[in-house]
């Protein structure tokens, strides 16, 4: 499964960060993803989720005030 946020609807509220903090990170009012070795993707980007992170990530989607979380795979 791969993740990836939308930056121009991205609301900062960070509920992502809360959820899944090992995915998200929350920068300068907006969210991040991280790759698979916990870099923080700035440039945008799409990030593979590890098995273990699936079910906050989905979380994360689903209470994104933005909709702005999106998943594929």
């Amino acid at each position: 499964m791969k993740v990836w946020v939308d930056h121009d609807v991205c609301t900062g509220d960070g509920l992502c960060e809360e959820t899944a903090p090992a995915v998200f990170q929350l920068e300068d009012g907006v969210s991040y993803v991280r790759d698979g070795r916990g870099a923080l993707l700035m440039g945008g980007g799409m990030a593979d989720v590890p098995d273990h992170e699936i079910d906050g990530v989905l979380d994360a989607a689903e209470q994104c005030p933005g909709e702005c979380i999106f998943i594929e795979g």
